[in-house]
């Protein structure tokens, strides 16, 4: 499987679904990752290498600067294909010039069929089968973008979600952290991510002083401990949320590893997050999860029993959250 989009975690994430209708549809065959990426190192190559529905997971770096670069990229591309073997390469993005030359390749010198989405003209030329352009559809989720190129295998969602497992280091965690930091057994959680802080995502955060009290009123109904995640660099936002905040709550930002995480999310009866990596983690992980947006953004939202995607841009919206943030943390409990 060849993808090349964003590096972010939700942005990879978000093709599970499609790898699971995949593995669904050939029960036997495996599954093998090749992400071509301008940002190689990204965090999320480390957990997404450990998904439980790869059987390998490969990266190769596409900035191509002159001729070096292209016969670099095919030499590492030759190293992949002669570790993995390949009888089949579906190339999942539908504007990608440098996985449809990789296909193409891979035709010509090796004999393997392909699959890509003819987007453009004469694009269709490069695979063995290609489906109809994404823009024909009317893709309303992001993670159906994943889904045109399956059309062709006669694939379809079905409503499938995304899916993440615990690693072993997140299940340790998740079953030490509570003697770690002194938390009872039986004290229920409620996570927090405000997360959000890179550069081009600061605008997705919403104003502190609203998400304080949505979260304040989600304590005192359910008396649970808030826990704040984030990386090491989100601290700051963290501390300024907990100014004055009344009740009790630990920040853990910068104090779990991206392969723990999901441990700490797992621990939660509800988790609530920004438009950010660890939302789309806890919906990975099935765990209730309040997702808090600044504007209306459906093409951001996962439509599932356990997640409500909620807009914040003004005190008269923290009622509505509340009421949802309740729901999902009573239906868990009811669940449980």
């Amino acid at each position: 499987m060849l993808m090349g989009h964003s590096a972010g975690i939700g942005d990879m994430l978000r093709g599970s679904a499609s790898w699971r209708a995949l593995k669904n549809h050939f029960p036997d065959a495996e599954l093998h990752l090749l992400f071509l990426t301008k940002d190689k190192g990204a965090v999320s190559e480390r957990l997404i290498s450990r998904h439980q529905l790869l059987s390998s997971f490969h990266v190769i770096d596409k900035n191509i600067r002159g001729i070096s670069d292209w016969v670099r990229l095919f030499k590492e591309f030759d190293r992949v294909v002669k570790r993995v073997s390949p009888d089949f390469i579906i190339d999942f993005e539908p504007h990608g010039l440098k996985s449809s030359f990789l296909c193409l390749y891979a035709k010509v010198k090796y004999g393997i069929r392909s699959l890509g989405v003819a987007e453009i003209p004469f694009r269709k030329y490069f695979y063995s089968i290609s489906s109809e352009p994404s823009r024909k559809l009317k893709i309303q989720d992001y993670t159906d973008r994943y889904f045109v190129v399956l059309k062709a295998l006669g694939i379809e969602r079905g409503g499938i979600p995304i899916e993440l497992e615990e690693t072993p280091e997140a299940v340790k965690f998740r079953n030490s952290f509570r003697k770690r930091f002194s938390i009872p057994e039986d004290k229920e959680l409620i996570g927090l991510n405000i997360g959000c802080g890179t550069p081009d995502a600061l605008w997705k955060r919403p104003k502190l002083s609203l998400l304080r009290e949505v979260l304040k009123q989600l304590q005192e109904k359910t008396n649970a401990l808030l826990i704040l995640t984030g990386a090491s660099f989100e601290k700051d936002i963290n501390q300024e949320f907990l100014k004055d905040y009344p009740l009790p709550a630990i920040d853990l930002a910068g104090q779990t590893d991206i392969l723990e995480l999901p441990g700490l999310i797992k621990s939660c009866r509800l988790f609530v997050s920004t438009d950010s990596g660890p939302y789309h983690m806890s919906v990975a992980l099935r765990v209730p999860t309040l997702a808090v947006f600044v504007k209306d953004f459906p093409y951001s939202y996962h439509q599932h029993s356990w997640v409500s995607c909620n807009v914040l841009s003004s005190e008269k919206d923290i009622p509505l959250l509340v009421k949802e943030g309740l729901k999902l943390y009573e239906n868990f409990k009811k669940k449980d």
